[in-house]
């Protein structure tokens, strides 16, 4: 790309913080660098000409851990590890509520519930006699009791006469969502550049070069917020995961309201706008979806097809509007990774699928980093 010397001096010279990722992190990370440096130039390249990745994408769960998730979890981190990850998560939408306020961001506390599919009967039972060891875990985070046996109310076919419903959970829009912080980012004189892919860096001395698609330029400092596309520049315990979403058209008296989750949350659904959001899949191939490629496949569609058909929407006609995918970063922890890789180049990456409740404070977190500038 041949820049002008108006476009270069203007957009891209005497940069002080080159953020890589315009979704929830990146975008936090840049507002609160603002905060920090009211004077400093501040740079957010972004690969698409919306969020690339999962932030535009996703599901708009305000969600801290279905009670199966928080159990499987436990075989894999330390009890300590666990209430720390869901205070992160509790702590992330709150920073984000106050960030935007919550018309701004269409939040909805409607609850959260698990379904247990009836051949799912093993877990349905695990989950039941641990309910009180998990509220007993989270008491001291949430407060009170948040994890609560409830009828099934909205007739679901195919489950467990009960849910176990999580009270505090909610729901966002997040296109809203998304609209609000590009909008505060722009009220804070930080320029986010469309369309740019950032293909390699060098730290030089003075700061770091960066290379990008259309051009190159120099940054006092780096910092990459891509979470799935992370391992395009990073060689970092992080992988892409594809999540498939489906979404009906408008159902006529639809009923269903909240969050809701299956099978340790590879399938959740939610209401909006008097459709049915439907997404997940990942379990049926897990190789197949550790892709940075968008797109959806028949194996995923038709299972999600079947979900709405046989279990949420058995006596109700509907239609598919619309389908997409994006892509999550995860790993085999699920605390995200923040951390300084160079002497001017950090990086705030592997969401896990909880962008919504970690996003804000991951972002913020990347932001401090560097101590001084």
């Amino acid at each position: 790309m041949n820049l002008s010397y108006w476009e270069r001096k203007s957009w891209i010279s005497n940069t002080d913080f080159t953020i890589v990722g315009s979704g929830i992190v990146g975008l936090n990370c840049a507002l609160e660098l603002r905060a920090r440096y009211p004077k400093a130039k501040i740079l957010v390249l972004e690969k698409g000409i919306l969020p690339q990745g999962a932030s535009t994408k996703n599901a708009g769960f305000a969600c801290f851990g279905s009670i199966s998730e928080i159990l499987a979890d436990l075989r894999t981190h330390s009890e300590e590890e666990l209430a720390a990850l869901v205070l992160d998560r509790w702590n992330g939408i709150q920073s984000l509520r106050k960030l935007l306020g919550d018309k701004a961001i269409g939040y909805e506390q409607n609850g959260g519930h698990e379904l247990f599919l009836k051949q799912d009967a093993k877990s349905y039972q695990h989950c039941m006699e641990n309910i009180g060891k998990a509220n007993e875990l989270l008491a001291p985070i949430f407060k009170e009791t948040v994890f609560k046996v409830s009828e099934n109310s909205f007739g679901f076919n195919g489950i467990q006469r009960q849910y176990i419903s999580h009270t505090l959970e909610g729901q966002i829009d997040t296109g809203k969502m998304m609209l609000s912080l590009v909008g505060l980012a722009q009220k804070s004189n930080i320029q986010v550049l469309n369309s740019i892919t950032v293909e390699d860096f060098v730290e030089n001395g003075q700061g770091v070069s960066v290379k990008t698609n259309l051009f190159e330029f120099n940054t006092k400092k780096l910092l990459i917020a891509t979470n799935g596309f992370a391992n395009s520049l990073l060689e970092e315990n992080v992988l892409p995961a594809r999540a498939q979403i489906i979404i009906t058209a408008p159902i006529k008296n639809l009923s269903i309201e909240g969050t809701f989750h299956l099978q340790e949350g590879y399938y959740y659904f939610r209401n909006i706008d008097n459709r049915i959001l439907l997404g997940g899949g990942r379990n049926l191939d897990f190789k197949a979806e550790e892709t940075t490629q968008f797109g959806n496949t028949p194996l995923v569609l038709n299972k999600l097809e079947e979900l709405l058909r046989t279990v949420i929407l058995p006596y109700t006609p509907f239609e598919i509007a619309q389908q997409w995918s994006g892509i999550m970063g995860v790993g085999s922890q699920k605390k995200p990774i923040v951390r300084q890789i160079g002497a001017n180049t950090a990086c705030g990456i592997r969401l896990g699928g909880m962008g919504i409740a970690i996003g804000t404070t991951t972002g913020r977190q990347l932001a401090h980093i560097f101590q001084e500038v």
